[in-house]
Parts: structure tokens; C-alpha cells; sequence
């Protein structure tokens, strides 16, 4: 399963897993609702995603949101009140059917389809883990008094109207290259790795393979601002404003600040990039934040409905923060602090990380690198905004606003070093609530030199404002039922 962090989180398994869902509640000891227990499969599965192709975020971001969506949408068929994304009010059953049993084997049928048509590479370990739940793989009903119905109707709409909901999942938009999730947007970057026309934009870094080969790295879905938002009127509506050019007093400060802290890297700051980094099999931050709210199911022992609607709200808030992101990221094309470091100090000496068990040593500009292997040298697109920052101002926010309180209360153990260099000795990271956890996420990119503070702060604002929105306009909707399409 997914790499464990170190949070005060006890995952309790499920003994005698033939026995229906709704019997797992007599117990005494605080169990996982079926929503958390298949969010923790999509969250594997996202994970091996990653082990087979690499980190794609903007695509986890979707995956997860139409896993949580296909989660809501199954429910919201035995509530009272509330309306599914792709079908309304249509579904809703009677009182005498709206059973903890049939909410669970709903939401069930519903994100199993959804995740193998998805990841179809991991249809064994999903049938495993369906058929643990007593459910059969082969029941295709759509008999929507029947609780297999549900969740089969319910999945076959929302892919129905995401599968070209503008990703490109099936790799079939005109312009691409017939691969999922393909360009086909005809993006083409201003600079090249070895002449910087326009040291304001992004370009291609060098990546060094397990064989000391450098190679370049495309922008990763460069077409992501066309995808459909699942609430924001469109991408561009939380589009953040310019930000500082080359030259100006402001990013001047703003690198400076990078190679300062490049230069001057104690173990709590190590240990804060790579934690928000999130390590090999990453899920990325809609995955991070997922997990965030799973810990805060288990401090506040949710039952099955609070589950499925907290993991609704984030879920889609992390998607649509990243649509948004990515289209001012895409609007403005700007450059990372690799660029930036070398464009103002060409030809002259800085102190710097000098690379795994190195320290801070003397460099020239020309050899500057962000804290973290030479096979990461930076995401693979444009800096401004932060992702980190506008899906963590996003979702601390939503989870602020759902849970009433901005209070979190975990901490963090972490070894600096642990997926950089040779590891030191543990330090604790207090995330005491969700608004300083956003800030500790928006500020780790600065630190390891992925971004400036302009596209930290700006993403901070953005995500929260993304938030306030959806939650008010969009999210309470779809629970009061009272959304309109």
C-alpha cells in the first residue's frame, strides 16, 4: 500500500470482511466508512500510477475528484435532501431504502467502475478488494431500485460526461498525439534549455537519468486549463495578476530570498520540502490533502455520510484549484528560480547546496540546483502560481469551512534528508491547523527552490478564494439540493 506517514493515524483493518457493511457498525471500536476505505484504494492506485508512468498531478487531481464525485453521486440517491453532479434529484429512493447497507454497496458498484476505467492496469486489485465486500464485479444492473443499479448508473454518467471533459483521457482530441491525456494544444515553450531569449518564461530543464544522461522535460499537460471545472464558472475566473518581471526590485528580492535559503538549509527546512514534496509515489497534493481530511475523519469519528461529503468537497476543490492553476500557469508561461538564479548572477560565485551530503559551498551561479536529486530538478512547467500553494490554499480552506474550525492538531516526525540525502536525526513539524499547514506547504516551495515568494503568495490567495467560492456557491448546493446546473 501507499507509503505511511508518520501522523498520530491509526488505520484499523476490517476482521471478517464477508460480514455486510452495516454490521461493522455495532462495533465498539471507531471503524472506517466504506468512503474511506475505498478513497485509501484510489489513493494505492494513484500511487502505482505513478510507479508505471511518474508524477502527473493535474491528472491525480482528476482521478481523485471523480472517484470522490462518484462517491457523492451514489450516496446522494438515499439523502434527503442532497443532488448528484450528473443526475440531479433523479435517483433519490424512498425512506424505507435509504440503509447504511445500501448507501455502502452503492458507493461501492460507483467508484469501482469509475477507478478501473481509469486505471484498467489495476483491475485485479480492485476486483480483490470488491469481492472482500461480498460484491460481485460481474453485476451490471441498472435496476435503479436496487442499490448495484445505483452506483452502475451512476458511474456511466460521470464518465459519460468526463470523458472529454477536455483531459483527453482517451487520447482522442484533434491535435494530440492519440496517447491519454496528450497536448493538443500545440504548446510550444519561448526558450530553450541553452538560450534564454525571454528570461521571463519557462522552458525545458535538465533532468539527469539513472545513467548520468541529461534529458529534457515537456510541460506536463499544458492543455490542463481546458479541462471542465467541476464548480468554478471556468478556468481563468480566480486568474491570478502578473507578476513580477525580470529586472524589477521585486523579483530581485524574491530570487534572492531562494539562494538564501538554498544556502542556508537547516534540518527543519529539509525536512519541510520533502514532506511536502511527498516522496516517491507521491499522489500529489490533491492526494496529500485527501489524506489530511482522512486523518480528520478520524479525529472526529465521521460516520459513512460526513465521510463521503468531506471527501467530496476536497476532492473537488484540489481538481478545480488545479484547473484554475494551471491556467495562469499556462496565461503567464514564467520561469522557475533554475532560470532566474543564472540570469542574475551569470558569471558570478553564490553559496549553494552542493548536492547530496555537500553542505553549502562556494558555485559558480551556472551550477545553482534546488534541493532535491538531479533527476527532479523541477516540476515540468511553469512557476507561476505555485500548484503546492493555490491546492493548499484551496483545500485548508474547504476543510476549514467544512469541519466549522480551522484547527487541525497533528504533527509531522520526519528524518531530513530521507528521500535527498543521507537522513539525519528526526524533527517535528506541529501542523496545528489546516491555514498553517497551507502556509508550511506554499512556503517549502520556496525553500527548495522550486518557486519565488510572488508565486507562493499568489497561489495562497488564489486557492483560498477558489474555496470560499465553491463552498458558498457550489458545494452547500449540491448538499441542500438546491444546485442548478
Amino acid at each position: 500500500m501507499i507509503r505511511q506517514t508518520t501522523f498520530t493515524l491509526i488505520f484499523l483493518v476490517l476482521l471478517g470482511t464477508s460480514q455486510s457493511f452495516s454490521q461493522t457498525k455495532k462495533s465498539t471500536i471507531y471503524i472506517h466508512s466504506v468512503a474511506n476505505q475505498w478513497l485509501d484504494i484510489a489513493l494505492e492506485a494513484t500511487a502505482n500510477e505513478v510507479d508505471r508512468v511518474g508524477a502527473k498531478p493535474t491528472i491525480q487531481s482528476r482521478t481523485l475528484g471523480l472517484a470522490v464525485t462518484a462517491m457523492y453521486d451514489a450516496w446522494a440517491a438515499y439523502d434527503a435532501k442532497a443532488v448528484s453532479t450528473c443526475m440531479g434529484g433523479k435517483l433519490r429512493r424512498p425512506l424505507a431504502e435509504r440503509t447504511l447497507k445500501n448507501k455502502e454497496t452503492a458507493i461501492s458498484y460507483a467508484v469501482y467502475r469509475v477507478l478501473n476505467d481509469i486505471y484498467p492496469e489495476d483491475k485485479a486489485f480492485f476486483d480483490k478488494e470488491f469481492k472482500a465486500k461480498g460484491l460481485n464485479p460481474a453485476n451490471f444492473s441498472t435496476d435503479r431500485t436496487k442499490p448495484e443499479g445505483i452506483g452502475n448508473i451512476v458511474a456511466a454518467a460521470i464518465l459519460k460526461e468526463r470523458h472529454h471533459d477536455g483531459s483527453n483521457q482517451l487520447g482522442d482530441e484533434i491535435g494530440g498525439n492519440g496517447s491519454p491525456y496528450s497536448d493538443y494544444t500545440y504548446y510550444n515553450p519561448i526558450n530553450s534549455y541553452k538560450k534564454v531569449i525571454n528570461p521571463d518564461k519557462w522552458h525545458p530543464l535538465p533532468f539527469v537519468d539513472g545513467k548520468g544522461d541529461t534529458f529534457l522535460v515537456n510541460f506536463l499537460t499544458p492543455h490542463w486549463y481546458r479541462v471542465k471545472p467541476f464548480g468554478l464558472k471556468n478556468s481563468a475566473q480566480f486568474r491570478a495578476p502578473e507578476y513580477p518581471k525580470f529586472g524589477s526590485e521585486q523579483l530581485k528580492k524574491d530570487v534572492d530570498e531562494v539562494i538564501d535559503f538554498n544556502a542556508n538549509l537547516t534540518a527543519e527546512r529539509k525536512a519541510t520540502i520533502e514532506f511536502m514534496r511527498d516522496g516517491p509515489r507521491s499522489t500529489g497534493q490533491s492526494g496529500h490533502w485527501l489524506r489530511f481530511a482522512q486523518m480528520v475523519s478520524l479525529r472526529d469519528k465521521n460516520d459513512l455520510d460526513r465521510d463521503v461529503k468531506m471527501f467530496f468537497a476536497v476532492g473537488n476543490t484540489a481538481m478545480d484549484a488545479f484547473i484554475a492553476c494551471w491556467e495562469t500557469k499556462r496565461f503567464y508561461d514564467s520561469s522557475r528560480p533554475w532560470t532566474l538564479v543564472r540570469q542574475y548572477y551569470a558569471g558570478k560565485q553564490i553559496k549553494g547546496w552542493g548536492g547530496p551530503d555537500k553542505g553549502t559551498i562556494d558555485m559558480p551561479a551556472e551550477m545553482w540546483h534546488p534541493y532535491s536529486p538531479a533527476n527532479f530538478v523541477s516540476p515540468p512547467f511553469p512557476a507561476y502560481v505555485s500548484g503546492h500553494s493555490t491546492v493548499s490554499g484551496a483545500c485548508s480552506k474547504m476543510l476549514e469551512l467544512f469541519t466549522g474550525s480551522d484547527k487541525f492538531g497533528e504533527t509531522e516526525i520526519r528524518r531530513p534528508g530521507i528521500i535527498t540525502e543521507t537522513p539525519g536525526d528526526p524533527v517535528s513539524l506541529p501542523l496545528p491547523t489546516f491555514t498553517a499547514t497551507a502556509d508550511m506547504a506554499g512556503i517549502s516551495r520556496v525553500l527548495g527552490g522550486y518557486h519565488i515568494q510572488a508565486d507562493n503568495v499568489a497561489g495562497l490567495k488564489m486557492g483560498r478564494d477558489i474555496a470560499q467560492y465553491l463552498w458558498k456557491d457550489v458545494i452547500q448546493k449540491y448538499f441542500d439540493g438546491t444546485y442548478k446546473k
